[in-house]
C-alpha cells in the first residue's frame, strides 16, 4: 500500500544517508601519526622537546627517589660510634653508605675537633653541591615548559600564513582544500606545543616539590648531627 512503500523509501533514504555519512567519516578518519605529519617540519623540534621532557623527568625522579632512601638507624649508629670515641668507624659507616646525607655526615666527621662553626660551614658547603647536583637539568625542563608552546604558536603562524598565500594565489577559484594544509599546521602545531608545555610544566613543578622536600629532610638530619657533636664523648 501506499504508506508501506512511502515507509520503505523513507528507510531507503536514511539508510543512504547514513551509509553517505559513514563513508565521509571513514574518509576523514586520521590517524595520529597522520595527524602530526600534518603539523610539518615544525613538529620535529616539538617531538624532541617532549623527548626531552619526559627524559628528564624520568631520570631525575629515579635519582631524587634514590638520594631520599636514609637507613633509619644511619644517624644512630654514627652517634654510637662518635659517642663512643671511634671517629674512624664513624667514617667509614657513612663513606659505605651512599646518599648526599652521607656525604654531608663525612664531612663532618672528618673536621671533628674544629670549631662547631667551621664544621657547619663545611656542611653546609657539600650540602650546596649536592643541591646543585639535584637541581641539575631542572632549569632545561622548565626552559621546554616555556619554549614549546612558543613553537606551536611559530607553527600556527606559519600555518595561517600559508593559508593565506593559497587563498591569494587562487584567486576566484578559493577552494576549501586549498586552505586546509595551512590550518592544519596551524591547529596541530598548537596544540603539540600546549601537550609539551603542560607535560614539562607538571613535571618540573613535582620534581621541585621533591628536592624541596629533600632539602628539608637533609637540613634536619644535619642539624640533628650538629648537635650530637654538642654532646659529650663517654
Amino acid at each position: 500500500m501506499w504508506y508501506i512503500n512511502l515507509l520503505q523509501v523513507t528507510l531507503a533514504d536514511t539508510t543512504g544517508t547514513a551509509a553517505s555519512t559513514g563513508e565521509a567519516a571513514s574518509e576523514l578518519t586520521l590517524s595520529f601519526f597522520d595527524l602530526a605529519l600534518k603539523g610539518g617540519w615544525i613538529m620535529i623540534p616539538i617531538a624532541i622537546l617532549m623527548v626531552l621532557a619526559v627524559y628528564i623527568f624520568i631520570e631525575k625522579y629515579i635519582a631524587l627517589k634514590d638520594a631520599a632512601k636514609i637507613d633509619p638507624a644511619f644517624i644512630d649508629k654514627i652517634k654510637t660510634e662518635i659517642q663512643a670515641g671511634k671517629i674512624n668507624e664513624a667514617r667509614t659507616i657513612a663513606q659505605s653508605t651512599n646518599g648526599p646525607l652521607a656525604r654531608m655526615i663525612d664531612t663532618g666527621i672528618s673536621r671533628i675537633g674544629k670549631p662547631l662553626s667551621d664544621i657547619n660551614v663545611a656542611i653546609e658547603n657539600i650540602g650546596k653541591q649536592e643541591v646543585s647536583k639535584l637541581e641539575k637539568n631542572l632549569a632545561m625542563l622548565a626552559t621546554v615548559s616555556g619554549g614549546a608552546p612558543m613553537i606551536g604558536f611559530l607553527g600556527t603562524v606559519m600555518g595561517m600564513i600559508r593559508a593565506f598565500y593559497d587563498m591569494a594565489a587562487a584567486g576566484n577559484n578559493i577552494d576549501v582544500s586549498l586552505l586546509s594544509n595551512g590550518i592544519y599546521t596551524a591547529m596541530v602545531t598548537t596544540v603539540a606545543g600546549l601537550i609539551v608545555g603542560i607535560v614539562a610544566y607538571f613535571s618540573y613543578n613535582i620534581l621541585v616539590a621533591k628536592v624541596d622536600n629533600l632539602v628539608n629532610m637533609l637540613e634536619a638530619k644535619t642539624t640533628e648531627f650538629m648537635d650530637l657533636l654538642n654532646e659529650p664523648i663517654k
